[in-house]
């Protein structure tokens, strides 16, 4: 058929007949009647050509369509108009226009009855539609993936090259101070020397005493100082591996989201984090550099551990969860409130802990400018006596007393203890930072703020409200350092409403009594001691 519609389309046939009969309409009325219907017996005879090769590419394209496709049309249009165009010409009139065209009966009958084919059609084209849309979104999405990606890699390569430049002073401070003492060391030896010489026995005895009692003196204080440097550089070395790890985890997690088939997260290296909490800790020394490149470090070592708990912790506890509830809405709100209620706690067992020390540390540094820092360093070298099992049961507690996921007690929220002690050690550790992060306020049924959170993949994208939170956004100050998950759907408002309503009436259910809900809110108010041992006085 393609052959056949290529020559009829070089032959230019119609393109001459349109010229044949514009030449025919300027002539008609100087010519004679001879002349114009041998014209028009012309035009007929290549209109009758042109016919006879369109009905051959028509019997053609009705082959190739095989026994039964084609029929309807032939049915529904061809045989229509030919039945009144011979008609007519049978009669002798012409052509009515009022004799419908091809095209307007074939408009009339898909109006009339659409065949299901253009139905699967339809249907196709808005499937079509709707994975295109999803497609871009996931795109999207993986292009703000690669560059939160990439913007944690930078922030660890500029924590390890401060942490090694800060290695290396001290090694040139050390070798600096090593020097002084053996020049300090030569001199005095050399004027007991001179000493023993000009002065008499029983002098020289007394100065011998002196020279030795000064000489352990020196020792001593110099086995001090290069104690308190070798400890400072082995934390130094420890924050070294501890980045070390974090930028080759975070090089790996970057090259499997560009390969097509990613591999399955190792957890390795959130274990390694998350074993040692203390390795994030360093003493503070009086230099402001040092300090604030501690605290740089610190805070990148706590944000990974932050989103190592959101990508795998937050994952296991949910599938403990799962084994005991089967609705995953209720399972994502008490992961939600049991972190919320851990940022809490440790907020609470950091405030008394810090009131502890400055009362142990007040007698030592009266009138002294330096007594804010003190405090600061020794809660900062002094985070391993944070009392989390403690933090855990306040936890549990409160959240059995929470009416949003305690009626009915369908589970015990002791399966999540592992899970609430680590996010009360990383909120613990972060009221340490100088300024503190914290966790967003988030409520039922407010409106979405898309700078704080981010939809999850069954939400409504077109809900303006947030129906209930998967996981907290943390701040600085009022930045958001790290954004937070949201489910939005409509009608967000009433359903906090209602709930609302339920709790309020679940409340005073005899299953749990106004005695025991009494009980432990006051528990919950007095928090534990952070320090379990006498704290040492300088």
């Amino acid at each position: 058929m393609a052959e056949n519609l290529k020559r009829l389309v070089s032959n230019e046939a119609l393109r001459t007949l349109q010229e044949k009969l514009d030449s025919w309409l300027k002539e008609y009325n100087t010519n004679t009647c001879d002349q114009n219907l041998n014209h028009c017996l012309e035009l007929i005879e290549q209109v009758a050509k042109v016919q006879g090769q369109l009905f051959g590419i028509l019997t053609t394209a009705a082959q190739e369509g095989g026994r039964n496709d084609g029929v309807e049309t032939i049915k529904s249009r061809l045989l229509p108009w030919l039945e009144a165009s011979f008609t007519a010409a049978s009669m002798g009139k012409p052509v009515d226009s009022k004799v419908p065209s091809l095209q307007n009966t074939f408009d009339r009958e898909r109006r009339k009855d659409p065949s299901p084919r253009d139905r699967d059609m339809q249907q196709l084209d808005s499937n079509l539609n709707s994975t295109r849309s999803q497609l871009n979104q996931v795109q999207d999405d993986l292009a703000e993936t690669e560059k939160n990606l990439e913007e944690t890699k930078n922030r660890s390569a500029i924590s390890l090259l401060a942490a090694e430049e800060e290695i290396n002073q001290l090694k040139k401070q050390l070798k600096t101070l090593q020097a002084q003492e053996d020049a300090r060391h030569r001199n005095t030896d050399q004027r007991s020397s001179e000493n023993r010489r000009s002065e008499p026995r029983s002098s020289e005895e007394r100065r011998c005493e002196q020279w030795s009692s000064l000489k352990r003196n020196a020792d001593q204080r110099d086995t001090e100082v290069t104690s308190d440097y070798k400890k400072q550089l082995r934390n130094l070395k420890e924050e070294i591996a501890v980045l070390s790890a974090e930028k080759s985890a975070l090089q790996g997690r970057s090259s499997r989201s560009r390969s097509p088939s990613p591999a399955p997260r190792s957890r390795s290296c959130s274990r390694s984090r998350s074993a040692s909490p203390s390795t994030a800790v360093k003493v503070r020394s009086p230099s402001p550099n040092r300090s604030k490149l501690s605290n740089v470090a610190r805070k990148a070592a706590l944000l990974s551990r932050f989103s190592d708990s959101y990508s795998q912790a937050r994952l296991d506890a949910q599938c403990l969860l799962r084994r005991c509830i089967d609705k995953a809405e209720t399972v994502q709100r008490i992961i939600y409130i049991a972190t919320v209620e851990a940022f809490h706690v440790a907020k609470m067992a950091f405030r008394h802990f810090k009131i502890r020390v400055r009362k142990s540390l007040t007698p030592s540094y009266v009138g002294s400018n330096d007594f804010e820092n003190a405090v600061s360093d020794y809660v900062i070298c002094h985070l391993d006596l944070y009392d989390s099992q403690s933090s855990v049961n306040d936890v549990i507690r409160a959240m059995n007393v929470n009416p949003k996921i305690s009626f009915p007690p369908v589970v015990d929220f002791c399966l999540l203890s592992d899970f609430i002690q680590e996010i009360c050690c990383i909120a613990f550790a972060m009221q340490a930072l100088e300024p503190p992060l914290d966790i967003a306020y988030g409520a039922d049924g407010e409106v979405f703020n898309d700078c704080k959170y981010r939809r999850s993949y069954d939400s409504d994208f077109t809900a303006p409200l947030v129906l209930y939170h998967v996981w907290p956004a943390l701040m600085e100050n009022d930045c958001v350092i790290m954004k937070g998950e949201a489910v939005t759907r409509r009608g967000a408002f009433w359903n906090s409403v209602r709930s609302l309503s339920r709790c309020r009436s679940r409340s005073l259910s005899p299953i749990c009594p106004r005695s025991q809900i009494g009980l432990s809110t006051m528990s919950r108010s007095r928090s534990p001691s952070p320090i379990r041992c006498g704290l040492p006085r300088f």
